[in-house]
């Protein structure tokens, strides 16, 4: 499910697993050592963000999730979210952007926003997510999604509601899928993984990322409600295909504020929004060319326009 399982990682293996089942478990996630310098991740010094979140109540982090890949292997980012942990309401904020959206990547021009992680890995990519967004993002994590059917396999699965022509692609690529009529239908691992990738039906990319969040909503609900004894099982299928510039103990932060605060609201959104943007070939490419502006105006307002979120005191330092 191309990336929108990064959110049961992040969510459910780093927040659950790590604060119950112990420190020893991130040796199993790669930890990656990116710049700091907001020169580097393309941090503005007069930036909007600082107005909107003055008591840092909101964390952002870039999640980037991938087929499995060679260690010497630098590929583009199949999909591109930002987590954002609002402190002041305890939720969580995923917004999902386009990877074809038409954007300026530093030291290769305009291109699209998937280009940057095969350009100059993570650090590159939180760069361009930071120049054209106009963010704060320093860290991120990168999820292969051999994961994936691991993780909806341990939760027992996911219910989806498919139409006929989801159905037709499902059987196409998996032989003796239990998926046979439209209307709800119980997913596994691999129908699940399938389903959040078609994308020639329809329209495209765009009903592509809807299907990704029905299937995040999906674990993100069950996520909450598993046995306690399916944590250590949700976390090993996880770890082992986690790469991460967050150090042990920011994971263990992170994990302790969302047991503690018992956060359980998720909020998803997908950028560039229908009306500022259109596709159109440049150079023979098709690119998402989209109002730059008007999508940071978007982002932020989702990101930081919350009725408590210049209220409320919290702390995760």
């Amino acid at each position: 499910m191309k990336k929108r399982n990064i959110v049961i990682i992040v969510v459910c293996a780093l927040i659950l697993g790590v604060f119950l089942y112990g420190y020893s478990y991130l040796n199993d996630i790669k930890t990656v050592k990116i710049s700091k310098e907001d020169k580097d991740l393309g941090i503005k010094p007069k930036d909007n963000y600082k107005e909107k979140d003055k008591d840092n109540k909101v964390i952002n982090i870039a999640l980037f999730g991938g087929d499995g890949r060679d260690e010497k292997d630098v590929s583009r980012s199949d999909s591109i979210m930002i987590l954002s942990i609002d402190k002041a309401n305890k939720k969580l904020k995923l917004s999902s952007i386009m990877r074809d959206t038409y954007v300026d990547v530093y030291g290769h021009g305009m291109t699209k926003i998937n280009h940057a992680y095969a350009y100059g890995g993570p650090e590159l990519a939180i760069r361009t997510l930071n120049e054209n967004f106009n963010l704060n993002i320093r860290d991120y994590a990168f999820v292969n999604f051999d994961s994936f059917e691991k993780v909806v396999d341990t939760i027992g699965g996911v219910n989806i509601e498919l139409n006929e022509s989801e159905v037709r692609e499902i059987n196409k690529h998996i032989k003796n899928s239990s998926i046979k009529t439209p209307g709800m239908n119980h997913l596994n691992g691999q129908e699940a993984l399938t389903y959040s990738r078609i994308r020639k039906i329809g329209n495209g990319d765009y009903e592509r990322t809807e299907r990704q969040r029905r299937v995040i909503e999906e674990i993100f609900e069950k996520g909450k409600n598993i046995g306690i004894t399916k944590y250590p099982e949700v976390v090993d299928s996880v770890f082992p295909y986690v790469e991460t510039s967050l150090t042990k103990m920011d994971i263990v932060k992170l994990g302790t504020y969302g047991l503690t605060n018992n956060i359980k609201t998720l909020e998803q959104n997908r950028f560039p929004k229908d009306e500022h943007s259109h596709g159109e070939f440049i150079g023979k490419v098709w690119y998402l060319v989209t109002d730059l502006e008007e999508t940071e105006k978007q982002i932020h307002e989702f990101i930081y326009e919350d009725d408590n979120i210049n209220q409320e005191e919290e702390a995760l330092n």
